[in-house]
C-alpha cells in the first residue's frame, strides 16, 4: 500500500478561524481561541494519522504588518511556512475581498502548490451570498479549490480531510504514528494560561504578557506545575495580579480546570508574575521565550 504524507499550512488574516479549524481537523484542542487578534503567536503542528496517510497541519499567526520584534518573529513563522508546504489552506471569510488580502496571498497564488481556499463563517450569510462570494474567489484564484466552510459548526470537515489526502505526495510519515503534535506538554500549559489572560484582561495587558513553564512534574495522579507570567512594565504587574490577588486567582482557577481536562490528571498550579522590561523588542528575551533560535 502506498503511503502519503505532507505539510498542510493554514494561513490567513487574524481572526478568520484558523485555530478553530486546526482543532476541528485534529480532534484535539491544541490551539487557543479568542476573539482577539494575535492569539496564535507560534507555529503549532497538529498531526492526523491514517493507515495510509499522515497530514501535518500547521496553525500559524494571523498575517499582520509587524510593529515590534516579537511580531517580526511571528511573521518569520509565516514566511517559513511558505517554503515547506506540500499544500496550503488559505482562509478567508464572508465579506473578505481578494484585493484586500496581505502580500502572502499573492505569494501563495504564484507558488503553484495545491491550495484549498476556505470561505469561512458561511453561517453568517444566506445561500445566495455564499455562492456569489465563492464565484468571486474562484475567479481570482482559479487554481485553488474554493470550499464554503463553517469552523463554528465543523461544516465540511470530513470532505476537507478526504480532499487533502488526495493532494498529498507519496511519502513515509514524518512523525511517529502515535503523535498528534510536535509540541511538549509545557507548551500547552503556557498556552492555556495565556488564553485565560486574553479572555480576562483588556487593552494592552494580554499582548504584553508571556508565560513560561518553569516546573512540570508528574507525581502519580497529580501534575505539579509552576509558571512565570512576564509583563513589560512594573505598572502592569498590579493590574495582572488584581486587588487582593483576585484576578490572578481567577486566571489560575480557569487554567487549572482546562489543564485537568487536557492532561486527564489533577493539577497543582503555582503562578508568579515577573517584569521583563520591553521584552517584545528584546532579542535575548525573545530567544528565551522561543521566538528566536537559541
Amino acid at each position: 500500500m502506498n503511503h502519503k504524507a505532507g505539510y498542510v499550512n493554514i494561513l490567513g488574516k487574524p481572526n478568520v478561524g484558523k485555530s478553530t479549524l486546526m482543532n476541528a481537523l485534529i480532534g484535539e484542542r491544541l490551539s487557543i481561541i479568542t476573539s482577539k487578534a494575535q492569539t496564535t503567536r507560534h507555529r503549532i503542528l497538529g498531526i492526523v494519522n491514517g493507515d495510509d496517510f499522515q497530514i501535518v497541519f500547521s496553525d500559524l499567526p494571523g498575517i499582520i504588518k509587524p510593529a515590534y520584534k516579537m511580531q517580526e518573529s511571528m511573521m518569520d513563522f509565516v514566511r517559513t511556512s511558505l517554503e515547506d508546504a506540500d499544500m496550503f489552506i488559505y482562509m478567508a471569510q464572508i465579506g473578505d475581498k481578494p484585493e484586500k488580502q496581505p502580500d502572502e496571498y499573492a505569494k501563495i497564488k504564484s507558488l503553484k502548490v495545491p491550495t484549498l481556499l476556505l470561505l469561512n463563517k458561511i453561517d453568517m450569510a444566506n445561500h445566495e451570498e455564499v455562492m456569489l462570494e465563492r464565484l468571486l474567489w474562484e475567479a481570482d484564484f482559479p487554481e485553488a479549490t474554493v470550499m464554503p466552510f463553517s469552523a463554528k459548526f465543523n461544516l465540511n470537515v470530513e470532505k476537507m480531510l478526504n480532499d487533502i489526502v488526495s493532494f498529498l505526495p507519496e511519502s513515509p510519515p514524518y512523525f511517529d504514528k502515535e503523535e498528534f503534535t510536535d509540541r511538549p506538554e509545557r507548551f500547552f500549559v503556557t498556552e492555556i494560561i495565556r488564553e485565560k489572560i486574553l479572555l480576562n484582561y483588556k487593552q494592552e495587558i494580554p499582548y504584553s504578557c508571556e508565560v513560561v513553564c518553569s516546573y512540570f512534574m508528574e507525581d502519580g495522579d497529580i501534575i505539579k506545575i509552576s509558571v512565570d507570567i512576564y509583563v513589560e512594565r512594573e505598572s502592569q504587574k498590579p493590574i495582572l495580579i488584581g486587588k487582593g490577588g483576585e484576578m490572578l486567582k481567577k486566571v489560575g482557577s480557569q487554567a487549572r480546570a482546562d489543564m485537568e481536562k487536557f492532561f486527564g490528571k489533577k493539577i497543582f498550579l503555582e503562578t508568579h508574575v515577573r517584569v521583563a522590561d520591553n521584552w517584545r523588542n528584546n532579542e535575548n528575551m525573545l530567544r528565551k521565550f522561543g521566538y528566536r533560535e537559541a
